[in-house]
Formats: C-alpha cells, sequence, structure tokens
C-alpha cells in the first residue's frame, strides 16, 4: 500500500511557504518545503515527488528554469506555479512545457486543493517497484537487483565502471531506494577538487582556521545530513586525506579544520571510480585499509556497447528531455537515426550520448533527428563537403546506406518526395535536406 503523496512546495515567502505545508498536512499530503531553486533540486533528487507547487520568483532562479530542470531530471509531474506578476507568454510557455495550472496571488488555496486532488487521482499507477528503472538489459536489470538488496542494509558501496556509464546515476538510484531517500544526495568529484580545498571542501573549516576563513563553513560530510555522500573518483582523493575519510567511515566522525572536537557523520558513503583500486594499493597511492572498508559492497557498471538493449530507450528519453529543456516541440529519431546508434560503439558510454542527443537536437531542422545530426562529423567536413577517407568508414557506410534507402523509397513511390518520405519515416524537408547532402537528383 502506497503512503501519502509527496508535494514540494517552492516558496521563499516566509508566510505563505509554511502556510501551504500546514494545508497540505490536513489535505493528506506529504509536504516538503524548499526556499529556492537549488534547494528545490536537490530535494527532488532524493524525494522524487508526485507534485510540485512553486513561485515563479525565487531567490536564485526562475520558477519555469527550476521545472524544465525539474523535467529533465524526473520526467513529467503535476506542477502548478504561483505568481503576484502575471505574465501571458510566461504562462503559455510552463504549461507547453507540461505546467497544469498558472496561479496569481493571492492564491484560491481551496481551489489550487481541489486541482492537486484531480491531477493526482488521474495520474497512472506508479510503476511497479519491481520493474526495471535503470535499463531493460540483462545486465542493467542484474545491477539494478543488486542496488535494491544494497539498498536495504547500511554499509558503503562502491561503484566501477568506465567514464560515463552511470555511476552516479546508479549512486541516485540505491539512495531512493533506500531508507534515507528523504535526506539530501550529495556528490562531490575528488578529482576537481584543488588540492589545498580538499580537506575544507570534504570536512569544513571554522572561521579563522586560516587566511580568508571568515565564517564557519559546513564541509560536504556535514551537509549531507543523514542521507549519502557519493565521492566520485575516489581513487584521486589525496594521500593526505585518506586516513581522514578512513576514520570517517570506521568511527562515523570527522574533524572539521580548525575545530576542537569531532562531529558525528551520519550519511551512508558511496563511491565511484573508473580506477583499478586493487592496482592503485599495489602502486602505493591509495590506502590499503581504506579500501576494505569502502569496498563492502562492490557493483560494476556495464558500459552501454554491452547493454544495447537500453540504447533506443534511453536515446528515445534523451531526446524527448533535451527537447522539453529547450522549450522545442517533439523531436523523433529517425529509422536511420536509430541504426547509426546502434552502429556505434559509444567509448564515452552514457555521457557520450547524452552530449550527443543534446547537440543533435539542438541544431537539427524540424522535428527529425537524421544520423547526420547525431554524428556529423562523420559524413560532413566542416565546409559541408564530404569528408575525405582512405578506406569505407562508418560516415561512408552511412551515407551510402541513406542513399541507397531514399533512392528505393523514391522508386517504389514513382518518384514522389512526398510518398518517399512517409515510406522513410521522415519528413519532407528532413528527405529534401538528406538529399541535398547527397547529391540525390538524376538518379530518380
Amino acid at each position: 500500500m502506497s503512503g501519502p503523496k509527496v508535494v514540494l512546495v517552492v516558496e521563499d515567502d516566509p508566510v505563505l511557504g509554511p502556510a501551504l505545508v500546514q494545508r497540505l498536512r490536513l489535505e493528506g499530503f506529504r509536504p516538503r518545503l524548499a526556499a529556492t531553486g537549488a534547494k528545490a533540486l536537490r530535494e527532488a533528487a532524493g524525494l522524487r515527488p508526485d507534485a510540485v507547487l512553486s513561485d515563479i520568483r525565487l531567490p536564485d532562479m526562475s520558477g519555469e528554469e527550476m521545472f524544465r530542470r525539474l523535467l529533465a531530471e524526473l520526467g513529467a509531474l503535476p506542477a502548478f506555479f504561483m505568481t503576484a506578476f502575471g505574465d501571458v507568454a510566461q504562462a503559455i510557455r510552463l504549461v507547453r512545457a507540461g505546467a497544469l495550472d498558472y496561479l496569481t496571488k493571492p492564491v484560491d488555496v481551496d481551489r489550487l486543493m481541489a486541482a492537486l486532488h484531480g491531477a493526482l487521482a488521474s495520474r497512472p499507477p506508479a510503476r511497479d517497484a519491481r520493474a526495471p528503472e535503470l535499463g531493460l538489459s540483462a545486465a542493467m536489470r542484474a545491477v539494478e537487483a543488486t542496488l535494491r538488496k544494497a539498498a536495504r542494509v547500511d554499509v558503503p558501496v562502491v561503484l566501477t565502471g568506465e567514464t560515463g556509464a552511470g555511476k552516479e546515476v546508479a549512486a541516485r538510484f540505491l539512495h531512493a531506494a533506500s531508507a534515507r531517500a528523504a535526506h539530501p544526495f550529495v556528490a562531490v568529484n575528488c578529482a576537481a577538487i584543488p588540492r589545498e580545498l580538499a580537506e575544507s571542501t570534504l570536512f569544513g573549516h571554522e572561521r579563522g582556521a586560516f587566511t580568508g576563513a571568515v565564517a564557519r563553513s559546513a564541509g560536504l560530510a556535514e551537509r549531507a545530513g543523514e542521507g549519502t555522500l557519493l565521492l566520485d573518483e575516489v581513487a584521486e582523493l589525496p594521500a593526505e586525506l585518506q586516513p581522514k575519510l578512513l576514520r570517517l567511515v570506521q568511527e562515523r566522525s570527522f574533524l572539521p579544520v580548525g575545530a576542537a572536537a569531532e562531529r558525528p557523520f551520519g550519511a551512508r558513503i558511496v563511491c565511484a571510480t573508473h580506477a583499478d583500486l586493487a592496482g592503485r594499493v599495489r602502486a602505493g597511492t591509495f590506502r590499503e585499509d581504506l579500501l576494505f572498508r569502502l569496498n563492502v559492497i562492490s557493483v560494476a557498471i556495464p558500459p552501454l556497447r554491452r547493454r544495447r538493449e537500453d540504447l533506443e530507450p534511453l536515446a528515445r528519453r534523451l531526446v524527448a528531455e533535451a527537447a522539453g529543456r529547450f522549450g522545442l516541440g517533439a523531436r523523433r529519431l529517425t529509422p536511420a537515426a536509430l541504426s547509426s546508434l546502434a552502429d556505434h560503439d559509444w567509448p564515452g558510454n552514457v555521457r557520450e550520448l547524452r552530449n550527443r542527443i543534446e547537440r543533435a537536437v539542438a541544431l537539427a531542422e524540424g522535428e527529425d533527428v537524421g544520423p547526420g545530426d547525431l554524428f556529423p562529423e562523420l559524413s560532413l567536413d566542416n565546409d559541408g563537403d564530404p569528408a575525405p577517407t582512405s578506406g569505407r568508414t562508418l560516415g561512408s557506410a552511412l551515407g551510402e546506406a541513406t542513399r541507397a534507402a531514399i533512392l528505393d523509397a523514391l522508386r517504389q513511390s514513382g518518384g514522389s518526395r512526398a510518398g518517399a518520405a512517409q515510406r522513410l519515416g521522415i519528413s519532407r524537408t528532413t528527405l529534401w535536406k538528406r538529399m541535398r547532402e547527397l547529391d540525390i537528383g538524376q538518379e530518380c
């Protein structure tokens, strides 16, 4: 049996925000209040709310920007916006992006609650918890099963895998599946922290601890609270900090820079790395005792090329997310585009896929995303002419396959470009563009 629906309230007004929270509790919801867009995004990552009520004007970003980022992270969810300054154009943009209503302050709370109840009652039931969320492939189903088991026990987890394979996604899934889901998820890339600031970043510092420390600062270990602390690229942690991390894991306490007493640590530690930690131990750059304490449960995230069943659904989701985030209309991957994705080895894994799709969606002409949009470097040079090759490359193979498919469709449709476009599942504009790129004209 499911519990109360979670409603994220994003409102910096010290009167309206708490009042909405109180009313939501009376209505049987489980509300969570965030006063800034950044806090709302952090809360949403762990809570995965069922609905959002948000002000348009927030201290750090607009409610519209926050909503588009939420859509990219969580997908579609009921959202209601409140503002003291009506803006018709903005209201239209938000509704097109998926918002359900745009309310002018002072808000009619009764009407808002009725609309919220109606929206949640009409939503399709939540996916069965046993259904796969990380992927459809056997490899990712096995990863998900292991993470669900790990979520039940409060021990450190090490996630391994190639760069861009989705280790942080797996860490967020583990957090959301655990009893800590309502608490913060805090991630830090150990390789990106300046060496001189690493200790302060992780453990915080007291006022006057060093030059420039004009106020006390909480470190990431403290900010994680009772949630999850992800140490990405943990193999790159400086040697002088490794004993302090060992104490954090072993004694569940830490000492901020300049502090006289240790503070308790309440979060769960998850580490991610593409490096061979055992090899780093043999090389003397990573402590063996730290590895033993961290590596209680180890989960390997397979590269994208070894789980190709996940490629098409993942690509379609990323296309929809990118189109929503950029404020564009619907975009679709053509059959040829899907074939080109399947033919690629994805050395950059999911990160490369996301980057290619975002670029393609942003630059594609019309609603169709084709292979040339995804892999422009393989088919055209910077001047738009066919790139010189030494032998048959993937680019030339794609070009030949596309040319053959277009010519065949044109012949079957008696030379009709409209008929050929329909057969190929693309628009006439896209067909014309591909014909021009491939210099098709005299053959048909």
